[in-house]
């Protein structure tokens, strides 16, 4: 962060948010990181404006949800452009997270969701009309998450 360092209470903050954020009030996060309901306010909002904490959302069972289909897309775009060209992926019907890669051939990871193989394709059409090369692609079977652990100060 630009203005101070991340301490132990900011992580254990980020940590709670992971784990639950809609759930965690302000005074759950004060309990648990041994200060005030009013500092963990000030630190979230300090967070959010640093841009450490980017935003909040629902994690979606895509499968459940109706969209069977998880698609990896390894791409190969020119080193100059990759960046620019997240945001218009992003734009692409399907597509629901891009990633830039810095080491190997392909230097974009394109997840696109669908019902069936019909959904998908045109995703696999737009991208190559973007002027990327689609190297491989990936059907995923399931996919998990977890929060990030060393941000739990009560794991030390």
């Amino acid at each position: 962060m630009s203005d101070e360092e991340i301490d132990d209470v900011d992580r254990a903050i980020l940590y709670a948010l992971q784990e639950d954020a809609r759930g965690m009030s302000s005074g759950d996060i004060a309990e648990r990181t041994g200060t005030s309901d009013s500092t963990v306010r000030k630190r979230i909002q300090r967070l959010e404006s640093n841009g450490v904490i980017k935003g909040y959302s629902a994690q979606v069972d895509y499968q459940k949800s109706g969209y069977p289909l998880r698609m990896l897309l390894f791409c190969t775009a020119s080193i100059h452009e990759r960046g620019n060209l997240i945001s218009d992926i992003l734009e692409i019907d399907g597509v629901v997270s891009v990633q830039e890669l810095v080491t190997g051939e392909q230097n974009l990871l394109v997840t696109a969701v669908g019902e069936s193989d019909n959904d998908i394709t045109p995703v696999a059409r737009e991208l190559l009309e973007m002027g990327l090369t689609v190297a491989d692609e990936v059907l995923v079977r399931s996919h998990e998450t977890t929060s990030f652990g060393r941000f739990d100060s009560e794991s030390d």
